[in-house]
Order: C-alpha cells, then structure tokens, then sequence
C-alpha cells in the first residue's frame, strides 16, 4: 500500500476529525520542490506531529478535473505590523479531488506545496495577475513595477490581438504577427527579482489566506503531474477572460472549431488547407467534394462577419487560382440566428449583407440545434453537411469563474463595483470579459470587448500607481485610501471588415446615439490604420505591414505545415 496510504488509514481510524482536515506526510526534503529558505527539519516526522499539521481550506473552489489534484497545507502567514490577512473562517467541505485523494488506494505525493510565501516587512507589495488577454496586458504595461512586485499566471504567455486573428486563418497574416510576448509588455516579468511569469492555470483562490493555487501546463515532464503549485498575494486582479458559448448545443464543443487564440486559428488553417487537397484525390464523389469544401460560421457578430469576409477573398484570390480543378465547389455559408452585426447601424448592417452575398457568402437565418460530424442540424429540420464548422456566438463566463465562491454580476460573470473591487473580499480586483458591475451599483455589465478590457486596464494600473503611493500596497492596507473618481466607459465605436478592401466603422457611441457611420474602401483603409497603431509593439506592427504588403503582392501561402 506504502506510507501514504498506511498513514491516511491509521489517521482516519485514530483521530475523529472533519472530513475538510488534512495532514502531510513526511517526504525526502528532495521531493519536496523547497524554496530557499524552508528547512526541511521542520517537516512532520511523526504522528503527534502531522495533528498540528491538519490545514483546512476555506472559500476553495476548483474547476472540474478528471484527475485528483494535491493537498495544500497551511503555513504560517507573516504580516507586516500595520496590515493583516483576514483569519481563516470555519472550515469548509474540501473539494471533491481532496476527497479523491483521501479514498485513493493509489501512492500519492502530498507532501509540502511549493509556491510563494507572503511578502516580509521591508518587502515591495505583490500582486498576482491572473490572464494575459486585453485587460491584463494593459494593467500590466501601466502598472508602477517601482511600488510592486508582479506575479503573472496563465496558460499562454503572449496575448492575441484579437481583431486580426482572423486573418492569420487564411493566410493574410502570419500567426506571430498577432502574439505579443508578455515579457515584453512587462519587461519586470523576465528580469526584476521578485516577479515571475508562471505558465500555469489558476485552480482555486483562498481569499481569506490571500493565495492561489495553481496547476502547472500538464504533461510537461515534471516530476509529478499534475504540478501543483501556490501563490501568496498583497492584491489580486482577475482577469481570466471567458469561454465561447454553446449554449449546450450538442455536438459543438467536439466537432466545430474557435476563433479565440492563436492555436485555435492554426487548427482552422490547417483543416481548411487539407480539405482542399483531399478533394481533389481521385474517386472523390461529387457529394463527399461539396461537402469537404463546405465552410460553415455560426454567429454573425464582428468576428463570424470578418473571418467570413476573410474567407471570400482568400476564395476569390487564391483558391481560384491555385485549386481550379475544385474551384467551383467551395463555398461559405453564414448562419445566425437574428441580423448580423446587431451593433451596428441599420445602414451598416444592410451595406455588409449586400456585400457578403456579392462575394459568394450565404447568409441563412436559423437556430442550430445539433451539430454532427458531418453536418448542422437546424431547428427548422434543414441538413447542412460541412467540411469546416467555425463557432462564433459570443463568450460567457468560463468554469473557473463559475467556481470561484464569489458575488456573481447578471450573466455569471465576477461582480465588481464602480473601482472594479470585488467588493465582499479584501485586495481583490476583478476585470476585463470575466468581470460585470453588480446590480447594486446601478450601471449595465459592459460588453466583451477589448477596447472595455482595455480601458478598464489603464484604470486600475493608474488606480494601483495611487494605492501604492498613500502605502496601501500590502494586503489589507487600501481600506481607508480614497480611491478617487470610479471607473467609467465610453464607447469609442466599431469597426468590422467584410473582405475585398471594404469595411464599416460605426463611430457612435450606442445605438440610439447620432455620430459617424460609413462603409466602403475609405473605411477599409481606416479599419487597418487603426488596428495597425493598436498592435502592442513596433516589431509586431512591422511584422504586419509586411505580411499586408506580402499578401498583396504575391498572394497568400497555401502551404499545410503540421
């Protein structure tokens, strides 16, 4: 059974205790993964030693997982002598993969977690950052790393600009082109001493103890999988970003494909590409061809309408030329459920529908209401058979906001108030497509967009720069510092390409609003100057005029690699 097993058994049969409670077994100090400065002396060596070890989790909550994740064990908390961490409340039920662990018959490492301890007298505040979408880059690229120290967890370590990756799915531009590393949107993250970037997914946070707890990327050839790891904070800013929806369609989540990151548009360049040379093989039927050259999006918001428009110039241009013995067989096909590009003006909206049919895109008006392998099921009855499904219907909140024992804003999302606090905890912010202002604060949760993400960023890097100056950065000791005028959006306008150098830009500032709106190529140019001056760095917009240029000039590569 070995040790671990034997001592969980004894334990359970020896002491009546909580089922929340846990111990620690001792381990060899080089399992352990210690930082410096721990002394592995002080480890439990003995029973009557592990019952001063028990540790309970309290407000911890984790995503679903298939597999058991580690025990965490308690720590002594050092403060400094103004501030203090909330004292743990009652004991709460342990996840189910703690009860996993407790029941498991297999060998299993719960020895002391690794991780940051909080931050000493003496110390710069830390503060954890949790994402590197839009609104996490941009806290990060103000945030005064001379006041604090910063810790950034996330499963990617670059951003995505969002708003040309469509056009990396066809070609048009070249993935790096719109990957920004973090690194370089905070240089401090690769060279301060006290701040780190820790490519991991955040599990659970422990509000009252101020940690995370995290997961190491799996299967990365540590010595144990899953890695788990833990992270002290003096602030902590949620910005984890959302989930696409699927409104628990069937079959979507495993047979369509997302236009969120960077990997998900090289998986739709590579099933499109290969679809179009396995249609040409030999004894290929007339129906199997039309079907693998079938490219259906669901969703006619910004991004369906661009990566459709994408689509009808890479058709036009390229696939005309260099697939002509199929060339009459590809098509696309747009389906939603209401108007397309509901945001925009009426005017806009009809100029874009005008413009996608012209260039061979079909708009179909209709409810999904299954997806197959090979084919869309309609609530009308109607059989769309398909080679390429792209899923776009907007995000909502992800599982690991739904976990998070937190007050919750209308549509799921985290519920801050008008500094964008999270105002039932202490030294929690909360921002960006994860985040919504809670009802009581009188204001509409925002849409998901990146210029909100965006502003809401600056705000709270400014807002963080004022909080560290009147020596409020370690936790607990911002709760008498006037936080000034609270965060307000305006919304600067839209923007959408619809392919074949024609464009909308929508200026107004909602829907009812007067203001700017005009489509066409003089729009078209705009679209790219301006996201052109919005990409991050002066290497990336570099990379891309010249992909633009490349494009131009010698068309896109339709070359499969992978």
């Amino acid at each position: 059974m070995g040790l671990p097993r034997i001592a969980r058994t004894t334990w359970r049969h020896s002491f009546s205790v909580d089922s929340s409670a846990r111990f620690v077994t001792p381990t060899h100090p080089g399992q352990l993964g210690l930082l410096p400065g721990t002394h592995p002396e002080n480890e439990c060596r003995n029973f009557s030693s592990l019952r001063s070890r028990i540790f309970t989790v309290t407000n911890w909550k984790q995503v679903s997982v298939d597999k058991p994740r580690d025990a965490f064990h308690h720590r002594a908390v050092s403060v400094t002598t103004q501030c203090h961490y909330h004292a743990a409340g009652a004991a709460a039920a342990p996840p189910p993969q703690m009860a996993n662990l407790i029941d498991s018959d297999a060998e299993v490492d719960i020895g002391r977690l690794p991780g940051l301890e909080p931050t000493k007298p003496g110390e710069k505040p830390r503060v954890v950052v949790l994402g590197t979408g839009w609104a996490a880059c941009r806290f990060l690229k103000g945030l005064d790393t001379k006041i604090y120290d910063v810790v950034c967890i996330s499963p990617r370590n670059h951003m995505v600009f969002t708003p040309l990756l469509a056009s990396t799915c066809v070609g048009t531009l070249e993935f790096r082109s719109v990957a920004e590393p973090v690194s370089r949107i905070q240089p401090a993250l690769s060279g301060a001493p006290n701040s780190y970037f820790y490519l991991a997914s955040c599990m659970g946070v422990d509000t009252d103890k101020h940690e995370v707890y995290c997961e190491a990327t799996p299967n990365a050839g540590l010595h144990s999988d899953p890695y788990l790891f833990k992270v002290a904070y003096d602030k902590l800013v949620i910005a984890a970003g959302a989930d696409p929806l699927t409104f628990n369609i069937k079959g979507v989540s495993e047979h369509a494909l997302f236009l969120r990151e960077v990997n998900h548009a090289q998986e739709i360049r590579k099933k499109l590409l290969l679809n179009l040379m396995l249609s040409e093989n030999p004894g290929i039927s007339e129906e199997e061809r039309k079907r693998l050259l079938h490219c259906v999006v669901i969703g006619g918001g910004p991004t369906g309408v661009e990566f459709s428009g994408e689509l009808s110039d890479f058709i036009m241009r390229d696939v005309r030329q260099r697939y002509s013995h199929v060339k009459d067989y590809i098509r696309v096909t747009l389906i939603e459920a209401n108007e397309i590009l509901s945001s925009f003006d009426v005017g806009l909206r009809q100029y874009a529908t005008n413009h996608l049919t012209r260039s061979g895109v079909h708009l179909v008006q209709g409810v999904v209401k299954e997806v197959r392998p090979d084919k869309i099921l309609l609530s009308d009855g109607t059989d769309i058979p398909y080679g390429l499904l792209v899923w776009s219907t907007g995000v909502g909140p992800s599982q690991f906001v739904k976990s998070l024992d937190l007050p919750k804003a209308p549509g799921g999302r985290i519920g801050i108030d008008e500094w964008l606090r999270v105002p039932s905890v202490d030294d929690v912010f909360a921002l960006g497509d994860c985040a919504g202002f809670l009802e009581q604060t009188g204001k509409q949760v925002l849409p998901a967009l990146a210029q909100v993400a965006e502003r809401q960023g600056k705000y709270l890097s400014e807002l963080f720069r004022k909080i560290g100056k009147e020596n409020g950065g370690k936790a607990g000791c911002a709760a008498d510092i006037p936080l000034g005028d609270p965060f307000i959006y305006r919304h600067l306008g839209s923007m959408a390409s619809v392919g074949r150098y024609k464009a909308l830009v929508d200026l107004r500032q909602n829907k009812d609003a007067r203001g700017l709106s005009m489509a066409g190529f003089l729009s078209w140019f705009i679209w790219r100057s301006a996201y052109l001056t919005r990409v991050v760095s002066w290497r990336n917009r570099f990379y891309v005029a010249v992909n633009w240029a490349t494009t131009f000039v010698f068309g896109r590569d339709n070359s499969r690699i992978g």
